[in-house]
């Protein structure tokens, strides 16, 4: 999982790994759950099924609007309807509509759900999943303790409703099987998912991680490794120069407070990356000593 702020080339790193696990043979899925998703730009993509080839080893999938109804229908959608449909009148295709793009957190839910059970299927060796800028990804990690609070509520509101109108299972029941979904889906993030935190060598930045890590301690998620971004050489041009010898404190300070994990540095390039021509040079820093 590759998260960071906005705007520091977490896509394009995670584009780079995905191209490096489906290089070494491994068929590989990079996947997407930002809002305004940029991965199939950055592969040059024109294919629009999802998910979309790249080569015969990787493929790409946008997780949008759409996917998350498929995924809330397919899990929880008629038996919630079942609950709020005993004293809401509502059709199921608008109370779908209305939880799913609503609801805060639920659409994170359930695209965290959607990617932990795909090795469950084979289908996959690596999932590379770029996630939405940090703001946006943390309110994702808070989705399952705040439906925990929600629903240390729920029994009192919905005790009085004995069975769902659609499925009749007992309420209470649907209540706990969302409640242990949710616990699932937190473990999965804490002991399955390698965290990769992408940043820059900047004032703002710099300053960010340390609230970005106590953030993550909160919630005993573990990052493996610090990708910072656009590094400048020490060439001969004034603002390459002045550039590096701004960084030069930054980069000092990341590499003192986070000594004891990996952290990989990648030079500033001269023009934007996007194919795979130019994310293969991406590649051959992240995994250098692979």
């Amino acid at each position: 999982m590759f998260t960071g702020k906005g705007g520091v080339g977490k896509t394009t790193c995670a584009a780079a790994t995905a191209l490096h696990y489906a290089n070494k043979g491994d068929k590989t899925l990079a996947i997407s759950t930002d809002a305004t998703p940029s991965l199939s730009h950055i592969y040059e993509l024109s294919d629009k099924s999802k998910p979309a080839f790249v080569t015969d080893s990787l493929f790409v999938n946008e997780l949008g609007h759409v996917e998350v109804k498929e995924m809330w229908d397919r899990k929880f959608g008629r038996d919630v309807y079942g609950v709020f449909s005993s004293f809401v009148d509502i059709e199921y295709p608008e109370f779908v509509e209305f939880v799913t793009s609503v609801l805060p957190g639920l659409s994170d839910e359930f695209m965290v759900d959607y990617i932990r059970e795909l090795p469950l299927y084979g289908e996959y060796n690596s999932v590379v999943w770029d996630t939405a800028p940090l703001g946006q990804t943390l309110a994702l990690l808070e989705t399952p303790a705040l439906l925990s609070e929600h629903l240390k509520m729920a029994p009192r509101i919905y005790s009085r409703l004995k069975v769902g109108r659609t499925t009749r299972e007992p309420i209470l029941d649907i209540i706990r099987r969302w409640e242990k979904l949710s616990a699932i889906n937190m473990d999965f993030l804490k002991h399955v998912v390698d965290f990769t935190l992408v940043t820059i060598p900047e004032a703002l930045a710099v300053e960010q991680l340390e609230d970005i890590f106590l953030e993550l301690d909160e919630y005993e998620l573990k990052v493996k490794k610090i990708i910072i971004n656009n590094v400048a050489t020490d060439d001969k041009s004034t603002f390459m120069s002045t550039k590096h010898t701004q960084q030069q404190e930054y980069l000092q300070r990341i590499h003192n407070t986070y000594s004891d994990m990996e952290i990989v540095e990648l030079p500033m390039f001269p023009y934007e990356i996007k194919g795979l021509e130019r994310l293969r040079e991406i590649e051959s820093i992240l995994f250098a000593e692979n």
